[in-house]
């Protein structure tokens, strides 16, 4: 009777010590702990006689341990080498680094010189001596890259301009110079023959003087374009009264002589800008890229 008492007293008292520490495990060890841990328990109970079972407790910083999804690095070794191997920058003569640096280089320095002799011509009132090389710059940057260099020349010298000497200076260089050094290296760029770049530019450059005086009428409040044909007109009546003829003409045929000496005065101004950025050009060693009338190319 003693004796089986005591066996059922270890059997509640072992069963008590295995079956709460055994359902603890479950619920805070992940599974595959527990099934590790049970196989343990599982081969020593084989390969023992009398079996032991182990309570293995969970330590207290396992509990917080929470298992993040892994992801792609944003930066790899690999992929630093790959970018080093395959982009360099090219700087030889021929690289396209190396002839972007020196475009834009060399538009900064036309930008700069063109603005200097602008602000110095107008300083010293010499513009109309010198005002024939204020779009050689423009001109030049579009045939040595192209014409979006020259247009880039042109956009950095009224910006510099405008600046330097205000709004008034950069609108009339951009009307009487900057637009017709664009024209002009436009059609050079494309191999226009020369009359029609010159009746294109010379139409480019009646246009800009229409707008300087319209710009000057409206800063002086005072209309010059009736001024002009006004004077026109009386000049006219004087000079028919002095042959003899007493008509007096009406304001539609001074508006179109008006217009018709302007685009005149503009084609001679081209045609001799002509002239000269062609023999410079030529003087530099770019004749190859010009297309010259035949009887300038004989005459230089």
């Amino acid at each position: 009777m003693l004796t089986s008492t005591t066996m059922n007293l270890l059997k509640v008292h072992g069963c008590h010590r295995l079956r709460p520490p055994i359902s603890h495990l479950s619920q805070n060890i992940h599974p595959t702990h527990h099934k590790s841990k049970l196989s343990l328990v599982s081969s020593a109970s084989t390969h023992s006689s009398n079996p032991h079972f182990r309570i293995f407790t969970t330590n207290s910083k396992l509990r917080n341990v929470r298992v993040s999804e892994t992801g792609t690095p944003l930066w790899t070794q690999t992929d630093d080498r790959e970018e080093n191997a395959y982009s360099p920058e090219d700087l030889t003569m021929n690289g396209e680094a190396y002839q972007k640096t020196l475009r834009l280089v060399e538009c900064s320095m036309f930008a700069a010189l063109g603005g200097l002799a602008y602000i110095l011509s107008s300083s010293l009132a010499i513009e109309n001596y010198f005002g024939c090389f204020f779009a050689l710059p423009i001109v030049f940057s579009s045939m040595r890259w192209d014409i979006v260099a020259g247009r880039k020349t042109m956009v950095a010298t009224a910006t510099l301009l405008l600046v330097l000497a205000g709004p008034i200076k950069a609108i009339t260089y951009l009307l009487m110079h900057g637009f017709l050094g664009l024209a002009m290296g436009s059609l050079w760029r494309s191999k226009t023959s020369w009359g029609v770049s010159v009746f294109l530019s010379a139409i480019v450059r009646a246009m800009g003087a229409m707008g300087y005086v319209v710009m000057y009428s409206f800063l002086i409040r005072e209309n010059i374009l009736a001024l002009i044909t006004i004077n026109i007109h009386a000049s006219v009546t004087f000079i028919l009264s002095s042959f003899g003829f007493l008509a007096i003409p009406s304001m539609n045929i001074i508006y179109t002589m008006f217009g018709t000496l302007l685009l005149i005065n503009c084609c001679f101004f081209v045609f001799l800008l002509h002239l000269l950025y062609g023999l410079f050009f030529t003087r530099l060693g770019m004749k190859a890229s010009l297309r010259l009338p035949k009887w300038f190319a004989k005459a230089i």
